[in-house]
């Protein structure tokens, strides 16, 4: 397993055309229901209620939460990541006069996403709890609109290989790799001429802030421009977001990592471009809001209302572009380094962020600590090809034990 290594004349991925159910709703499952992904996926369907109905919603201990949810869009599954929690769910659907079933853990997860009655699965659970019902919706032939970043960063060629063998058709809903299909599907042939991809990025709260020793967790998740769930947030602020984008960019489209920049562009407008052999760039626009990418993607092919605000070009005093600071926000070059050296070290990079992370955001461990962590954590990594799922994860167990031990001795 390792990811594409095409020459710039190499013919990338191209986007597929959309599937349509003629005659009747899709039936949409949303892997991460209560999140920020998941608020927008439900605002979107909800304006389209012939279009779309909810088949399972899930969440991880959000219980009141996802009851109030299966209130207003009535799915037949209701699934709570932590088993514990499943008494406490069915009570609450009972209670609420509802004839939705309660399930609850990994494997309930796997089957919801998997389910003959979703044609659709929307993966927007966060972190690598997400790879195990995302490869399921893949290895179902679902249409899987992905939002788990991790799952192709931790496991990219059993994804696209899950993806090829069933006839999936697998479209992103991070608003950079979006912009990218975009950009892609209106290239037509002219698209085996790509020259790079351009990932742009906000730069995060600390973009013009040079101490970051006394960041606190509430200025991390503090985002200028998106809103977004407290992990991706603070991934946002170290940059660590934007490495694992190109990561997954490598996977999604088949380009090795020096064809794949990063730009800082503050204003959030364009969302990532696309330049091809004759020099052209073409680039996707629009206002900082996740129901446009979402939209795109349940609607593809056609495009269907979002509910976002149209952009305001005179409203528009700039569009400014600045290289990032790699040496302030070491996660982006640890990134890049992660994706020449094989899925191995994807997989542990990922492992240690979210452990790191989860850290910072509890107050144990500094701001600057957590790429620290991540780098004595990949210093120590197995650097072993995993061939099956089971490699995967297990790889992963190992990384965050080693993160673990890290944040240990830091906080000792």
């Amino acid at each position: 397993m390792r990811a594409p290594d095409h020459p710039d004349d190499a013919e990338p991925s191209a986007p597929r055309a959309g599937r349509t159910v003629a005659g009747r709703s899709q039936g949409v499952t949303l892997l991460g229901a209560t999140g920020s992904i998941g608020a927008s996926s439900l605002d979107v369907m909800a304006r389209h209620p012939g279009r779309f109905h909810a088949v399972a919603l899930t969440a991880q201990s959000k219980v009141g939460p996802l009851v109030e949810l299966c209130v207003r869009f009535r799915p037949q599954f209701a699934v709570i990541g932590d088993p514990a929690l499943e008494g406490e769910l069915a009570r609450g659907l009972a209670a609420a006069g509802l004839p939705t079933r309660a399930r609850s853990g990994a494997a309930a997860l796997a089957e919801v996403a998997a389910d003959p009655a979703a044609d659709v699965v929307i993966a927007a659970i966060v972190g690598a709890a997400g790879l195990l019902p995302t490869l399921a919706a893949a290895r179902a032939g679902k249409r899987l609109l992905l939002a788990n970043k991790e799952a192709i960063v931790c496991a990219g060629s059993l994804l696209m290989e899950a993806v090829a063998a069933s006839g999936a058709q697998l479209l992103p809903v991070d608003s950079e790799h979006n912009a990218i299909h975009q950009c892609l599907a209106g290239a037509g042939q002219q698209q085996r001429r790509v020259r790079r991809l351009v990932l742009t990025a906000s730069g995060g709260p600390f973009r013009q802030r040079d101490d970051l020793s006394q960041v606190t967790p509430e200025e991390a998740v503090a985002h200028p421009n998106w809103v977004m769930g407290r992990k991706i947030s603070v991934d946002s602020a170290t940059l660590m977001n934007k490495g694992l984008e190109v990561i997954e960019a490598s996977w999604l489209f088949g380009f090795a990592p020096e064809l794949i920049d990063v730009v800082i562009h503050p204003q959030s407008v364009i969302h990532s471009m696309v330049e091809f052999g004759d020099g052209s760039v073409v680039a996707q626009l629009g206002t900082p809001d996740m129901r446009t990418p979402i939209a795109y993607c349940l609607g593809f092919p056609e495009r269907i209302d979002s509910g976002s605000a149209r952009l305001d070009f005179l409203a528009l005093k700039a569009l400014t572009f600045e290289a990032p600071d790699r040496s302030r926000f070491p996660c982006l070059q640890l990134a890049y380094d992660c994706l020449a050296r094989g899925p191995a070290a994807s997989i542990a990079l990922n492992a240690a962020n979210e452990i790191a992370v989860e850290a910072f955001l509890a107050g144990r461990l500094p701001f600057a600590g957590i790429p620290a962590t991540i780098e004595a954590t990949l210093a120590r990594a197995a650097a072993a090809a995993p061939a099956d799922v089971d490699a995967v994860l297990a790889l992963d167990a190992a990384a965050r034990r080693l993160a673990a031990q890290e944040l240990a001795a830091r906080t000792r």
